[in-house]
């Protein structure tokens, strides 16, 4: 496609899959430890021409680019284990097991059951050692049902009239 052609604003951009994430970090050595020996990535090589501190990480389809931060301001500043904020998420077969190992390593957790249609998803969320949100969940449970993005509507919580 040359320049001089216009682009429909009507269609997405032509992308394939989600590639990586990248998670700014206090230590590169600790945060790869982590996403290492509790979720399973493998060190993978990175650009030898980068001129900075990092750790290149794969596994199920994605990557995890880890980024020395040059200071502690610039992560986020998260103790609360909150479920609406952001976060990643991975799919479990095992909930129970995935469970019992955050309680060996003794990882703070939050564990909650969504219900929908008689449907139930097990969520257990918990922080990197960055402050970073991580879920793992049985999400296949819940069904993935397109929306006419036209029609699409958020519900949301009406306050009370007093």
């Amino acid at each position: 496609m040359s320049k001089d052609e216009q682009i429909p604003c009507s269609l997405p951009l032509p992308v394939l899959s989600l590639n990586h994430i990248s998670f700014l970090c206090k230590s590169v050595t600790a945060s790869t430890e982590f996403y290492e020996n509790l979720l399973g990535f493998q060190l993978v090589r990175r650009p030898s021409s980068f001129d900075f501190v990092g750790a290149w990480l794969f596994n199920y389809g994605v990557g995890i680019h880890l980024l020395q931060c040059k200071s502690v301001d610039d992560l986020p500043k998260k103790t609360e284990i909150n479920p609406s904020d952001n976060h990643i998420s991975f799919q479990c077969p095992d909930m129970f097991l995935a469970e019992k190992r955050l309680q060996e390593m003794g990882i703070k957790y939050k564990k909650r059951v969504v219900e929908d249609g008689g449907v139930y998803v097990d969520q257990l969320f918990f922080h990197d050692p960055d402050g970073y949100m991580i879920e793992i969940c049985n999400c296949e449970n819940l069904p993935v049902i397109p929306v006419q993005s036209t029609s699409l509507r958020f519900s949301l919580p009406q306050p009370n009239p007093k």
